[in-house]
């Protein structure tokens, strides 16, 4: 094979080099967020866990939060006082905002629906409608076949 010849570039060579792979620079700016009078507040209460989300009239989530995110454990999850103290925190989150009057949606047979939706009144929320979207089977599968002994 033999010896390799290395080919040494010039100084003007190197900086003319560097000068074409410059990377842009970006100016990164504070996120702002938008203005909204009205939204939408989404509580999913199951036998588990409570989940309060706040969205605006497009459906774009704004804030969120559960009782295991807020460092509940197991069975506590599921009390009516963790989905107060959930939705708490998320009207916290919104009041920058500037979200003031709310409908909300109750999904799920959990012990925290009622507790959630007063927490939410009672933290400065003007509530225009509550709706229970609560999905309810019309008749269910196809029942199992008699059993026989």
């Amino acid at each position: 094979m033999g010896k390799k010849k290395v080919i040494k570039q010039t100084e003007e060579e190197l900086l003319k080099e560097t000068d074409t792979h410059k990377v842009p620079q970006v100016s990164i700016l504070p996120k702002t967020s938008k203005q909204m009078a009205h939204g939408r507040v989404y509580i999913q209460a199951t036998y588990n866990n409570t989940i309060v989300s706040v969205t605006d009239e497009s459906g774009n989530v704004v804030a969120w939060a559960s009782s295991g995110n807020l460092g509940f454990k197991g069975p506590k999850k599921a009390t009516p006082y963790a989905a107060s103290r959930v939705s708490e925190t998320v009207v916290e989150k919104v009041k920058k905002t500037g979200i003031a009057n709310v409908e909300v949606f109750v999904k799920g047979i959990g012990s925290g629906r009622e507790s959630a939706v007063r927490s939410l009144a009672a933290h400065g929320l003007n509530i225009l409608s509550i709706k229970d979207v609560t999905p309810i089977p019309h008749n269910g599968p196809r029942p199992r076949k008699v059993r026989r002994v």
